[in-house]
């Protein structure tokens, strides 16, 4: 009777420890639920970063590095549209920043043209002034448009196959008026029969504007070659020139929006030409290079992966 009374005493006594550490971890377990609901709480504030402090196993743990995870994730979201919100905050300010100079010079060609209306060659001088203004205006709009329908992804490549020196040589057909004006030599070198398959629209206005750059920063008498190398895996498409050439503090900056360089003698661009053809070339799965020695010329790479079939 004596054991039975010790056996279920000693039960009782085993009860009572194990509901006793039970009521402990609970209360240790709600603790815990307490201080991860304040830091989330708090990072919903933006009290502070991070997710919920966690070093211990079990399910609980694996819940908390879920919502970590969560966390991670909505902190790369709002980076995102943090750079985002700061890049168009730029954008607009550099935008601002070009147009006052047109629209300033078109006020004042404005105020010569009012008061020398009865001079005809001044009313005409600086009315072809004005139209160069405009154009310039228009010019960038359209760059800036295309560039936001690249970026917004707004735009489907009609990709389909192209005769590659079909291609350049339409290309090349629409500065070759401006090239003999400026006495300068464009050349087109490579294999008739080489296949690309590519939007022809868009990387028209790639590679034109590679040309146009060309263009624009040599002088009379200086060579613009434009060729192509094909290969089962990889097509290339070179622009180079005996120019100028670019500074190297610019190389690593040329193809950032509106950039001006200090160097630079060109007074009408506006650093929209070289981020739009970069533009165009990533959104063909391509990339582009440039390699420069001042006063010896600039070379344009793009890179296209060959694709053979739609």
């Amino acid at each position: 009777m004596n054991l039975l009374v010790l056996l279920l005493f000693c039960a009782l006594c085993g009860m009572a420890v194990a509901l006793g550490i039970a009521v402990r971890r609970l209360r240790l377990q709600e603790r815990r639920m307490e201080d991860a609901a304040q830091q989330i709480a708090d990072y919903i504030l933006d009290r502070r970063k991070g997710g919920i402090e966690c070093n211990e196993e079990g399910a609980m743990s694996h819940l908390f590095h879920e919502v970590n995870s969560l966390v991670t994730i909505a902190d790369a979201h709002a980076d995102s549209e943090r750079r985002a919100k700061e890049f168009l905050r730029d954008t607009i300010s550099d935008i601002s920043h070009q147009l006052k100079t047109p629209i300033a010079a078109l006020d004042i060609y404005n105020g010569i043209l009012q008061q020398e209306a009865a001079d005809t060659d001044t009313v005409r001088e600086f009315a072809d002034l004005s139209e160069q203004e405009l154009d310039r205006i228009e010019s960038m709009v359209q760059s800036l448009l295309k560039m936001a329908r690249l970026d917004a992804g707004a735009i489907i490549l009609e990709q389909s196959p192209e005769n590659i020196s079909g291609l350049l040589e339409h290309i090349i057909g629409r500065y070759s008026f401006r090239a003999e004006q400026e006495g300068k030599e464009l050349v087109l070198e490579g294999d008739g029969q080489s296949i690309l398959l590519c939007d022809r629209i868009w990387l028209s206005e790639a590679v034109g504007n590679l040309i146009k750059n060309a263009l624009d920063h040599t002088a009379r008498g200086d060579r613009i070659r434009v060729q192509w190398q094909h290969s089962p895996c990889l097509t290339q498409i070179i622009v180079e020139d005996s120019g100028s050439g670019i500074h190297p503090e610019d190389l690593y900056h040329i193809f950032k929006r509106f950039y001006r360089s200090r160097f630079s003698k060109d007074t009408q661009g506006v650093g929209l030409g070289l981020p739009l053809a970069k533009s165009i070339v990533e959104a063909h799965q391509g990339s582009i290079e440039v390699h420069s020695e001042l006063g010896y010329g600039t070379v344009f790479t793009i890179d296209l992966p060959t694709m053979t079939k739609l």
